[in-house]
């Protein structure tokens, strides 16, 4: 065996994800076509394209919510096609999700919301459940008296943290995150995406986001997929610029993606300026 073929055959067993030929269709509208995606264990990828390139479609067909019309998605090793119910559930346990805005039960608690997946998939004790709801609070940052409150009742920054304490909620090895800055302030997402990095570093998470924020893909992503022509292009965000695509050229080189790269250098410099004085 070559030194090649044993990193690739290490590469390999590190894909916590692996779609290929990946094909979904809705009517006469072909999506993906012959899509592959892979990503890495302990890495942050970004998803992003244009309106209508499919990026939540993919999230939602890897976690099972849209099933495609061809290809194989492996998670943790396994045929997501090939599980029994119960090797399903159980498949479910080791992920977790946040939607847009949170998408919490607005008829429950923030306490009720972050229980639900204890109920469903585990048999603890309630006074454990509640401990547990104090601890997964407290690691997205929202204060113990935000467990007696309903969805309506907080901001749009706590939804989205107690939407996360939420996917957190049975220790997830992956997290997926649609659009996860949406609707927050310039001050807001900034947070919440350092939240993330926090968590993910912490936590030895891997995450796949879905988002259109440039300076999420900048501050936290280690690679990038970039869905066009129904197929996806993945790599850093320089490896991407390098490539002669006029979407990714205007996406990345144009004004935001200039003013995300500037802003990205300086709380760069900042950093390790604080290190060395450290």
């Amino acid at each position: 065996m070559t030194a090649a073929t044993i990193e690739t055959a290490s590469t390999d067993r590190q894909k916590v994800i692996r779609v290929s030929g990946l094909v979904n269709r809705f009517g006469q509208q072909v999506v993906h076509d012959g899509l592959d995606f892979s990503v890495r264990r302990g890495e942050v990828m970004g998803i992003v394209g244009g309106s209508g390139t499919g990026k939540s479609v993919l999230m939602r067909s890897v976690i099972g919510l849209n099933r495609p019309r061809a290809g194989r998605i492996e998670v943790f090793g396994r045929d997501v096609d090939r599980l029994s119910a119960k090797e399903a559930r159980q498949m479910q346990t080791r992920w977790g999700v946040l939607f847009q805005d949170g998408a919490l039960f607005s008829s429950l608690t923030v306490a009720q919301n972050i229980e639900t997946p204890m109920k469903e998939h585990a048999k603890l004790d309630p006074g454990l459940r509640q401990d547990l709801v104090q601890i997964k609070l407290s690691m997205v940052g929202l204060p113990a008296d935000a467990a007696g409150k309903y969805p309506a009742e907080l901001s749009g920054g706590m939804r989205k943290r107690a939407g996360l304490a939420r996917a957190l909620a049975l220790d997830a090895e992956l997290l997926f995150l649609d659009e996860p800055t949406a609707g927050l302030d310039p001050i807001g997402a900034a947070q919440f995406d350092e939240l993330i990095g926090e968590l993910q570093r912490a936590l030895g998470l891997t995450v796949v986001m879905v988002t259109h924020d440039l300076d999420s893909l900048y501050s936290i992503c280690d690679r990038i997929s970039v869905l066009i022509d129904k197929k996806v292009k993945v790599g850093s965000i320089s490896e991407l610029m390098k490539l002669p695509d006029p979407w990714i050229n205007d996406y990345f080189k144009g004004p935001r993606g200039r003013a995300a790269s500037a802003t990205a250098l300086r709380l760069s410099a900042k950093n390790a300026s604080s290190e060395e004085v450290s």
